[in-house]
């Protein structure tokens, strides 16, 4: 809810009560035009006495019970619109005060309350406040869920280098080449956590940096297919590449981070066989896609995915693997090359992660 649209439904909000008040004093200038008429014409016509003298500036009894009688009823009239029209707007408003009390006390549950009779500007009001006040509070559980997620995601590695460092210290492991290797790796791990972190953090924040430049893409896929074979090879993939583009403008860094984190996710959750890395321009766009032969993405979880800390349905026996941060890495380095990032049905049987960015 930005000032621009809390100025213009104020504006409408101000022309409802003008015209309200207009069409009021319109009714009871009407209906003590209409009245006088009316009453004047009843005396003429049924009680002539009751009418003041023509040299009389002073209304007879008559008149004078007309003159209150008319006062009265405008009076009421008055009142009953005014009530009427201030709960129609009061109602929302006070109910919207109320909420922001509450969530500037950390109440972030806390929602206005509208009915059918509220003014359209004023219901309008609460609904963008019941927004934003939702917003609040899933940006809040989102912070929490990150908390908790990060301090999941970092606490088996400390604790491995932990255990094995005070094993080092008392004595209890010999230094070895093979422990060494093993903290090496272990810290090798917690480096790309923390880098994915940043990147996913940049991203949200909308300060992540790009490069841009013309890049040989088919020099950098290869790069990265030279740095992951061996291990897509022994785990029983089978790699083929289509690559139809040679240049194109991006952040080669960035592009081979987000390609590595689409094959670490096809090494860790893919069914090993055919893996496809394909590239191709058409439409002003590029486009650099994975596809495997399986399991598959469920079409309900093709988005959720590309979330921070989500893993795709797991089989009962599986336990989770990853950190859960690479596809929500591709979507954050895509982004910001302007593009997106898709999950659909490969024409192998799996899933096919296709990144699209303008030319």
């Amino acid at each position: 809810m930005n000032l621009l649209s809390v100025v213009v439904r104020s504006r409408g909000l101000g022309r409802q009560i003008v015209s309200s008040v207009a069409i009021l004093v319109l009714a009871v200038m009407m209906m003590v035009l209409l009245g006088s008429y009316a009453f004047y014409a009843t005396l003429w016509m049924f009680y002539p006495a009751g009418l003041s003298a023509p040299d009389s500036w002073l209304p007879s009894p008559a008149e004078w019970g007309w003159i209150i009688a008319t006062t009265l009823t405008g009076l009421a009239i008055a009142v009953w619109v005014a009530v009427r029209l201030s709960r129609r707007i009061l109602a929302p408003l006070n109910s919207v005060a109320t909420s922001l009390r509450q969530v500037a006390q950390g109440d972030l549950a806390a929602r206005a309350a509208t009915d059918d009779h509220s003014l359209g500007e004023a219901a309008q009001l609460v609904g963008d406040f019941n927004a934003m006040a939702e917003r609040l509070q899933r940006a809040e559980q989102e912070r929490i869920f990150w908390n908790a997620a990060i301090a999941h995601e970092l606490r088996t590695p400390v604790t491995i280098l932990r255990g094995r460092l005070q094993g080092l210290a008392e004595g209890i492991f010999r230094p070895e080449h093979a422990l060494f290797a093993s903290l090496l790796t272990q810290v090798e791990g917690l480096g790309r956590l923390i880098e994915d972190l940043r990147v996913v953090g940049l991203a949200d924040s909308g300060h992540l940096q790009l490069q841009l430049q013309q890049t040989d893409l088919r020099q950098e896929v290869m790069t990265v297919v030279k740095a992951c074979e061996s291990a897509l090879l022994e785990k029983g993939f089978g790699l083929s590449l289509a690559l139809d583009t040679q240049q194109a403008v991006c952040d080669p860094i960035r592009i081979r981070q987000a390609l590595l984190a689409l094959l670490e996710n096809a090494l860790h959750h893919a069914t090993p066989g055919p893996l496809t890395i394909r590239t191709s321009s058409s439409d002003g766009m590029h486009e650099l896609s994975v596809e495997d032969s399986g399991p598959g993405i469920r079409p309900a979880d093709e988005q959720i995915i590309f979330d921070a800390f989500q893993r795709g349905p797991l089989e009962h026996d599986t336990a989770p693997k990853g950190s859960g941060l690479g596809l929500a890495v591709v979507r954050a380095i895509i982004g910001a090359h302007d593009g997106a990032v898709i999950c659909r049905p490969s024409a192998l049987g799996g899933a096919c992660f296709l990144m699209r960015w303008p030319a």
